[in-house]
């Protein structure tokens, strides 16, 4: 695909989001941008979560990921069921009780003001490190696509890409975000069930010799119950982590909660998650199809997999099947692919670009405590703050030219999710005060008591943790925020 009709692909749909800015955005106020003035339909939420939950770099990773492990990815999202249905129980019901704009308001009412300040200050740091990264991957594929090669440096090619983002979401907020991710999830579905249209035809299956060769081949195994703890295949390490990141990554993260608490009532939010649930375990068990299509295609071929997972759907869907006798089957799926990586980077990043514009004007500027006019001021210019921090973290990601350090910072970024855990946990399952001043201090320390722990084991013993470090730096926060005890409230 040439770079100039990428580009004019990405212009349409861009221009398309804009439209619907501007169509959302009338008679929009601050109630429209941090909750859609609480009457979003659940249904349209949960489609649109979809997009939210699936960032362009699972959109690549999970197909690539089969030829390697098969569907043991599968194990993770049986565990993401049993944290939404946590989240939808426990956590849903106690946000709509206590009304919440921002969901760490919770932690200023049962610990105090240190304690409430400390939980959002977490998710601002996790969630600006995590977005960054994510666009960061993303405009690189995209430089190297399209801006590169008509000759657009990258600085410019990162400011254009953060800009696009503020000019869609900047007035509706939410309110815009909501249909906005619901297109997006469209593009991002109709590229994943093309391309498996495709493949099934290029290898003469009908739908049924489709599902039949897909089972039957090696690629299909799901439950890995013969491996140990220490091997990353193992079912229960899988199935537990995938439970308790839904729950910290989700239920507990401003971004993803935001969008639930714009239901009308919390039985609207509870069938959103309900159905939200369900269609991502349908899509992520056709992501991990589309992979084993991919490798069982590629194996009949002769096809060369690239050394990198990450690269081989992108390389069939971009190279591949443009070829001439595909036709305009293959065009139709690289149109899509490209639509699609694009649509479920920025499903994730506007999103979280809205939560933390939102996170910050509640719990640091006080918004509900000011008058409309205000509100409006101090969120415009928060929300071209943050538009400015993502520029220059991923130009400093840009200029540091490492993948390394990207890897170190996704894993520096999990160990700060333990905490919010750890606070959520107490604050909810005990009745126990805490000395609120003393909250800051241990939410800094327990990840690096965490970080230690991990080295001293992994020298000692040779295990080395996986997503495990998240339910040790919650705990280690627990016994720190029982340490520091007061009376019984």
């Amino acid at each position: 695909m040439s770079p100039l009709i990428a580009l004019s692909i990405l212009f349409i749909y861009f221009s398309i989001l804009i439209l619907i800015s501007i169509k959302t955005s009338k008679n929009a106020d601050s109630a429209s941008f941090f909750l859609a003035n609480k009457a979003a339909p659940w249904y349209l939420v949960a489609f649109g979560m979809i997009g939210t939950s699936i960032s362009g770099v699972t959109f690549v990773s999970v197909p690539g990921k089969v030829g390697a492990e098969s569907f043991g990815y599968f194990q993770m999202v049986l565990g993401f069921v049993l944290g939404y249905l946590f989240i939808g129980t426990v956590l849903m019901p106690l946000y709509y009780r206590l009304n919440l704009i921002s969901i760490y308001q919770f932690f200023q009412t049962r610990f105090g003001y240190w304690s409430y300040k400390t939980g959002s200050a977490i998710f601002l740091i996790s969630r600006t490190i995590g977005s960054a990264v994510r666009l960061y991957v993303a405009v690189s594929v995209l430089q190297m696509a399209i801006f590169g090669p008509i000759g657009i440096p990258f600085e410019l090619s990162v400011i254009f890409t953060i800009l696009l983002i503020w000019v869609y979401t900047f007035k509706g907020g939410v309110k815009t975000i909501l249909i906005t991710d619901t297109l997006q999830t469209f593009f991002l579905i109709a590229a994943l069930i093309t391309t498996i249209f495709l493949l099934k035809n290029q290898m003469g299956w009908g739908l049924s010799d489709m599902f039949t060769q897909i089972g039957a081949s090696d690629y299909s195994k799901i439950f890995h119950f013969d491996q140990g703890w220490s091997d990353k295949q193992n079912f229960f390490k899988l199935f537990i982590s995938g439970m308790f990141i839904t729950i910290v990554m989700t239920g507990m993260d401003q971004d993803l909660m935001q969008k639930n608490l714009s239901c009308k009532n919390i039985k609207e939010a509870q069938k959103n998650m309900l159905w939200f649930t369900v269609t991502l375990v349908v899509v992520n068990l056709l992501f991990l199809s589309l992979g084993a299509m991919l490798f069982l295609y590629a194996n009949k071929t002769g096809i060369q997999v690239p050394a990198n997972s990450d690269e081989f759907y992108p390389m069939m869907a971009l190279e591949i099947f443009n070829g001439p006798e595909f036709g305009i089957a293959g065009m139709l799926v690289g149109i899509t692919f490209l639509i699609g990586i694009t649509a479920a980077t920025y499903a994730s990043s506007d999103s979280a670009l809205t939560a933390l514009t939102t996170a910050f004007s509640v719990d640091f500027m006080n918004v509900q405590q000011k008058t409309e006019e205000e509100t409006i001021k101090i969120k415009n210019r928060v929300h071209v703050g943050f538009s400015i921090v993502f520029v220059i973290v991923i130009l400093i990601f840009h200029a540091l030219n490492s993948t390394d350090l990207i890897t170190a910072i996704y894993k520096i970024a999990s160990y700060t999710y333990g905490p919010l855990l750890g606070l959520f946990a107490f604050g909810i399952f005990s009745k126990k005060a805490v000395w609120d001043k003393a909250v800051p201090y241990i939410c800094f320390a327990s990840p690096v008591i965490t970080y230690l722990l991990e080295q001293a084991i992994q020298k000692g013993t040779g295990y080395k943790f996986g997503f495990e470090n998240l339910l040790l730096n919650g705990l280690i926060t627990i016994l720190g925020l029982a340490l520091f005890g007061k009376k019984e409230k």
